[in-house]
């Protein structure tokens, strides 16, 4: 059942508008190893643009670049439009703290969609059903918490001696709110950072990581969103290579009748 209270992530991705900027500040609930949940920062960056009075149109892409550790507390977003057409806009956006210091540098492109031709190549991957799966919670960190992770294949098996051959790096599995809140273009943006570090499942440990740049494709507008009607997605990740210090992520969010709403490609650093 659909929550009918203020919901935690909303409370979370909070922003206010100010004379020269936008304003919010980190939750406790989703905080990760050293900051706050990637994904939480980067819906807060998309919620500031779709309460943007000069919005137009329906987020396109975003890609966040995190350019120092955000500290706990308030921080400041400076939006902008930089361009705008008869069909799309293109923003930035600065996250500062401490009097000015940059912690992340976004960018973002919103769109009017117009009925069109459409095809789907991509294959939905199917899945056992989201009742008849098991929920994860071995990892105890409080953005972990507020979702409900239900792995069908790839779930991490973090070890006290790390693996001698590195495992798959693939993973599916659904995940949904913790209190179950409707899939929006907000929730999508949050979820699309939600695969746990890729890094972890090769190696079966928890080694230091973090997000450089994530970039996030929306193949579904609100009212696509809207007619879908859900309150979890089914998502599956993968890499393709960890090199010096570097890895890559890649993943799909899909609804559970086998639409796909969402791409996303990370790049991320690690320490191993």
């Amino acid at each position: 059942m659909l929550t009918k209270t203020p919901h935690l992530f909303d409370d979370a991705t909070q922003v206010t508008a100010g004379d020269s900027c936008w304003q919010g500040r980190t939750s406790e609930d989703y905080w990760a190893f050293v900051g706050p949940f990637g994904g939480a920062t980067a819906a807060t960056i998309l919620r500031a643009l779709l309460d943007h009075p000069q919005r137009a149109g329906d987020p396109l892409s975003l890609t966040v670049n995190f350019c120092a550790p955000v500290a706990p507390g308030t921080f400041d977003l400076d939006v902008r439009l930089v361009k705008a057409n008869r069909s799309t806009q293109h923003w930035s956006v600065e996250m500062t703290q401490d009097g000015g210091e940059v912690a992340t540098f976004a960018t973002a492109v919103f769109a009017a969609r117009r009925p069109s031709w459409s095809n789907q190549p991509a294959e939905f991957p199917g899945a056992t059903a989201f009742e008849q799966t098991l929920p994860y919670a071995k990892i105890s960190i409080p953005w972990v918490k507020q979702y409900d992770f239900r792995f069908v294949e790839g779930e991490p098996e973090i070890n006290a001696t790390p693996r001698v051959e590195p495992a798959s790096a693939y993973s599916k599995l659904w995940i949904g709110d913790r209190v179950a809140r409707k899939i929006d273009a907000l929730s999508l943006m949050a979820m699309s950072d939600a695969f746990f570090g890729r890094i972890f499942h090769v190696k079966a440990e928890l080694v230091p990581f973090g997000t450089v740049s994530l970039t996030t494709y929306f193949h579904a507008d609100a009212e696509d969103l809207a007619a879908e009607d859900v309150s979890r997605v089914l998502a599956v990740a993968d890499a393709n290579i960890f090199h010096k210090s570097y890895g890559d992520q890649t993943g799909k969010l899909w609804s559970p009748d086998g639409r796909l709403l969402a791409t996303t490609t990370q790049i991320t650093y690690f320490k191993a």
